[in-house]
């Protein structure tokens, strides 16, 4: 077993490498590979040194597995290169998702989408993963009509930039004018009303996407969707505000229960004594943390909830490893 890690020196890059080894994948053999500005560095992984090699030189090392964090245009050039002498590329770029032939995964939810033939896989966005994993098992009870979403998402959303601006604003870093920011303003003590790019609609790239792969994931293009997307100065955990619409009629406890007994979920939702989900709780954690569940009595059939996750682990380096883990066990 041949795994390669494509972009393994960045932030998720890394975190996958941490999670490939908490989560004791097997393999024979690791290939770290990065863009040419950091082949020849070192990268320790179960007590070895591993050399960082470009990406044409892991395409020749013909990995069974290339899990790429190296954005959608390395993705767009290398991973049809990959996939075509039989690797099996896991990639979370936005670069794949809404292309018909190619399976947007959340394993707990459509890993039956992965076929012997799907050579590239796509990770969803990390503010989809754990919005659609709560929702899930909602869906398959109550029948999801229209959801209405508010994100809150960490700076390290926007990779090392939004971390660094963050505290460089925080006085943490010294300002060093030739840093770039992430964002167009201050993020320190503010919110953005703003993730991605804007688009002609006056919607953003972000909000589309909640759209989009949300429809693709759990099979239902005819859900009413609509987003907003915030950046607010928190460091790590993205937590999402989510109003959904059912055609179904359902009960609080059955809601409670649904999401209890769903894998990757902790229900947190006992307002009662301030436990609800946190971002510094979610913070290097796994798991998808729910609360705040209550019924929206301004329509029919409608309910309130509260969803936050670690946006780097479940909401990319995780989803990626359970991905390639599922190979293994049923494709490979």
């Amino acid at each position: 077993m041949r795994i390669a890690v494509v972009g393994a020196t960045g932030l998720v890059g890394s975190k996958m490498l941490q999670v490939l080894d908490e989560q004791n994948v097997k393999m024979d053999k690791l290939i770290v590979a990065a863009s040419e500005r950091s082949v020849g560095k070192e990268i320790v992984f179960r007590g070895q040194n591993h050399r960082v090699v470009s990406v044409e030189e892991a395409i020749a090392s013909r990995p069974d597995i290339a899990i790429f964090s190296a954005g959608a245009s390395a993705s767009k050039q290398y991973a049809p290169q990959f996939a075509a002498q039989g690797t099996y590329v896991v990639d979370n770029s936005s670069a794949w998702r809404m292309f018909p032939e190619i399976p947007l995964v959340v394993p707990e939810i459509n890993a039956d989408t992965i076929t012997k033939d799907t050579h590239i896989i796509a990770n969803p966005n990390c503010s989809t993963i754990e919005m659609v994993l709560a929702l899930a098992p909602l869906h398959k009870a109550f029948d999801i009509k229209r959801l209405v979403i508010a994100t809150y998402q960490s700076v390290s959303g926007s990779g090392l930039k939004g971390i660094n601006q963050l505290d460089r604003e925080e006085g943490h870093m010294p300002c060093i004018p030739t840093t770039p920011n992430a964002y167009p303003h201050q993020i320190y003590r503010n919110v953005l009303p703003h993730g991605g790019d804007f688009c002609p609609n006056g919607y953003t790239t972000e909000e589309e996407k909640l759209v989009n792969e949300t429809r693709k994931i759990l099979r239902a293009p005819q859900i009413a969707i609509t987003a907003t997307v915030c950046r607010v100065p928190v460091t790590g955990g993205h937590s999402e505000a989510v109003n959904v619409e059912f055609n179904k009629p359902f009960e609080l406890d059955e809601v409670r229960r649904l999401l209890e007994n769903y894998p990757g979920i902790v229900v947190q939702d006992d307002p009662a004594n301030n436990v609800y989900p946190m971002a510094i709780n979610a913070y290097d954690n796994d798991e998808v943390f729910v609360g705040r569940l209550r019924r929206d009595f301004s329509i029919a059939n409608g309910l309130n909830f509260w969803v936050v996750s670690d946006n780097i682990r479940k909401g990319a380096a995780t989803n990626a490893v359970q991905i390639a883990q599922y190979l293994i066990k049923n494709i490979l």
